[in-house]
């Protein structure tokens, strides 16, 4: 089956269940499926549609009306200029895609050229199986999408939601934290979200509070995109002890692949889990970890020898460093290019960083190269003080040397207002090159 297919099941079996909230609108599975169905006539078998994914009602029922036409829905960030839309339809004006593919997702580009993903019907489906699997969607819980809808770690969601039968609440974003504390408020007895870690760093710090006030009706709180650092897991689990707390392995590329539940087993830095049922993991010889399986992309749109670079026999084999512990479970260390050379030796800065935020007097570090002009390639820590929060530069550095090697231990110290990140909450490592 596909998605629209499973929408199309629930509008008979549910047909007054609501299935989106947005605002003050509403819409149950009955009106988003007739809505989507009249509006698939717009479109064309197979015509290409590029859009812009607004946080609305609206965006699901022309995302839903292009598959049932059998149409690929290419949505772009809300606020895209309108000369990377021009751009972007331009160059899919002439495309070709395979039959199967949906959804044609365009990556943020802060490691090359953004890139088109091509992603199947059947990955999809595959994907939302997998949340399912590990994360236990269902049909009474009420699923909070505060990022973009062009994005995976989002749009994956409203997947297992609808596949279910449950609910979406949709927020035009997250610049605040009110308005998701007022969609926490919605009568329902279960309530999820996705968050990426600097996002829950900056509720722990700021929101803990009102967070409690729903211990009881949050049931789990997914987390992705970039690493999370242990000492907000244990916070976390603290501030929400009844919560499921979840970390996940997923990329525009592979699919959701793997998570992790830290509130019910140990706070580990970078576990990932185990791969889910329609998902495999390899590690290869150079430490890298490759996936398999049926939520994986179907390739680059127009571009095969960009395919081939990353994907041979289906499998993908990404920039990202780990091995499978003991019990199966991935363990992230990092990505190509991050690693930094210290005379000779090999400094993580994802261990670095992770360690820096468990400080209380910091609230976002980045470790980086930098070049010294005695010294040649050294490890520098720019960072962020919490609000009225003093702590010197030795003074960060004798609790590192207390963590790790001395020669893991930054030379350089920058104090900075804020932390270069992506739109999805990545640290921009490029952004400091």
């Amino acid at each position: 089956m596909k998605l629209f297919e499973y929408l199309k099941d629930n509008a008979k079996q549910y047909p007054y269940k609501v299935a989106a909230i947005c605002k003050n609108d509403k819409i149950t599975y009955s009106q988003l499926f007739e809505r989507a169905s009249a509006k698939s006539v717009d479109y064309a078998p197979r015509q290409i549609v590029v859009f812009r994914a607004s946080q609305t009602i609206d965006f699901l029922v022309n995302y839903f009306a292009i598959h049932i036409a059998d149409a690929v829905a290419v949505p772009l960030e809300n606020d895209a200029p309108d000369s990377r839309f021009d751009e972007i339809s331009q160059t899919l004006n002439q495309a070709v895609v395979p039959d199967d593919v949906a959804d044609i997702l365009f990556t943020t580009g802060t490691t090359g050229k953004s890139k088109g993903v091509m992603i199947s019907h059947r990955a999809i489906v595959a994907t939302a199986k997998n949340l399912i699997e590990g994360q236990e969607f269902s049909s009474d819980l009420c699923f909070i999408i505060s990022g973009p809808l062009n994005h995976i770690g989002s749009l994956s969601k409203v997947f297992p939601t609808i596949i279910q039968g449950g609910s979406l609440y949709i927020l035009p974003g997250l610049k605040g934290f009110d308005a998701f504390f007022k969609a926490l408020e919605h009568p329902c007895e279960k309530m999820a979200t996705f968050m990426v870690p600097s996002g829950l760093r900056m509720m722990i710090r700021f929101g803990a509070k009102q967070l409690e006030k729903f211990v009881d009706k949050i049931e789990f709180i997914e987390t992705g995109a970039a690493p999370m650092a242990q000492a907000d897991m244990v916070d976390l689990c603290k501030l929400l002890p009844k919560t499921r707390l979840y970390n996940t392995y997923a990329s525009t590329e592979t699919g959701v692949v793997s998570t992790y539940d830290y509130s019910s087993n140990e706070c580990i830095a970078g576990c990932l889990g185990k791969p889910l049922s329609n998902s495999q993991i390899i590690i290869t010889e150079e430490g890298n970890v490759a996936c398999s399986g049926s939520t994986l992309m179907s390739g680059y749109v127009g571009d095969e020898e960009l395919t081939k670079s990353v994907m041979t026999d289906g499998v993908i084999y990404t920039a990202d460093k780990g091995y499978l512990d003991q019990n199966g479970m991935l363990r992230l260390q990092g990505r190509d290019g991050d690693v930094i050379n210290v005379g000779g030796y090999k400094v993580s800065p994802v261990e670095i960083e992770n360690i820096v935020l468990s400080l209380n007097e910091i609230d976002d570090c980045i470790c980086i190269p930098s070049q010294h002009p005695v010294l040649g390639t050294i490890v520098k820590l720019v960072y962020v003080l919490a609000k009225d929060a003093t702590i010197t530069h030795a003074e960060i550095a004798k609790y590192i040397a207390t963590k790790v090697e001395r020669y893991k231990v930054p030379q350089a110290y920058e104090q900075a207002l804020s932390i270069k990140r992506t739109y999805n909450g990545k640290l921009n490592r490029k952004a400091y090159l």
